[in-house]
């Protein structure tokens, strides 16, 4: 077969598995999260007890606590210091401490430069979404970023460990942090998107939009970085693909997420860089799909993971993981 028919069978093979993504999305727009006056009912979000109408402080603190999370990991592992204790107090939920970030033993210039911005965004946006929540701001809750809870989002995912003694520690390489940022980044696109809708206040609609533009981008840079580094060591890529395939399997029966190996072989091979539909457009995740992922249960439990007390959350329809 030639390099043309090669591409365009694996171009089709992409197309018909992205159909039922497609479906998806025509579902989604028809029925589910439906606006209500000044709330929105969940109907579609989870069973019927995690059903609440949640307001959009609610929805921007849900965005904090990831923001927390994710503000935490990259800024022990580009500067060895999580964030200013100004930055972690709130009026709801008890304030929490990091357990277990350290610095990353970072040596590619150009990870260290992705480390180093993506750290400063996250700063903002924790700084963002206060400013907007003021006294309705929740504090950080306890957070574990240790070397023992990636090794079991990496053991829930099937990686190989036997080189590395059976841990898997995301400060120890350039790799192992992209790695590590992989598990986070497509979860808070999919988290923002999902979340999108449900937002009253046209305000709060555009600084959303701006916050999850940025995600997308990091999102988009990690993913990036992984494969041009799976070019030469292939075994990345198939890191990354099983990192996919465990949120798929803890957020619930649906085929949704999507690695990064490309379809194809040789010239005709097609990049998966961003997990998206037919339509070009990327999937949502509901709250309780979040929290699935961050407590590495879908077994319907209020606390783990990442986040070994919970989330900080005063619904408690965004408090929770539930089978799905």
């Amino acid at each position: 077969m030639t390099d043309s028919g090669q591409l365009i069978e694996a171009m089709d093979g992409r197309v018909r598995r992205r159909e039922e993504r497609r479906e998806f999305f025509r579902a989604a727009m028809g029925a589910g999260m439906v606006a209500v006056g000044g709330a929105v009912a969940l109907g579609a979000a989870g069973p019927a007890s995690a059903q609440a109408a949640v307001t959009d402080q609610d929805i921007l603190n849900l965005a904090l606590n990831l923001e927390y999370l994710e503000a935490q990991f990259y800024s022990f592992a580009a500067t060895g210091a999580g964030l200013p204790e100004a930055q972690l107090t709130g009026t709801v939920g008890t304030r929490g401490q990091v357990t277990g970030g350290r610095q990353a033993n970072l040596t590619d210039p150009a990870v260290i430069q992705y480390a180093r911005e993506i750290a400063s965004d996250e700063r903002a946006h924790v700084a963002a979404l206060r400013t907007a929540l003021g006294g309705s701001a929740v504090a950080q809750p306890q957070i574990d970023i240790s070397v023992a809870v990636f090794t079991a989002a990496a053991r829930a995912a099937n990686i190989d460990l036997s080189a590395s003694g059976g841990v898997f520690d995301p400060y120890a390489n350039d790799d192992n942090f992209l790695i590590g940022a992989y598990i986070f980044e497509d979860v808070g696109v999919t988290a923002y998107k999902g979340a999108s809708p449900l937002i009253q206040d046209v305000n709060i609609v555009d600084a959303a939009a701006g916050i999850l533009a940025a995600e997308a981008f990091h999102a988009g840079i990690i993913r990036s970085a992984l494969y041009r580094r799976g070019v030469q060591t292939p075994v990345l890529r198939t890191i990354a693909d099983r990192i996919s395939d465990a949120r798929d399997s803890l957020d619930g029966p649906s085929d949704l997420d999507q690695g990064i190996s490309p379809t194809g072989t040789g010239n005709a091979a097609v990049a998966n860089l961003v997990p998206a539909d037919q339509n070009a457009i990327v999937f949502s995740r509901t709250p309780e799909q979040v929290h699935n992922i961050v407590y590495l249960t879908r077994n319907q439990v209020t606390a783990g993971g990442f986040f070994p007390a919970g989330t900080n959350n005063n619904n408690a329809a965004l408090r929770r993981s539930g089978a799905n």
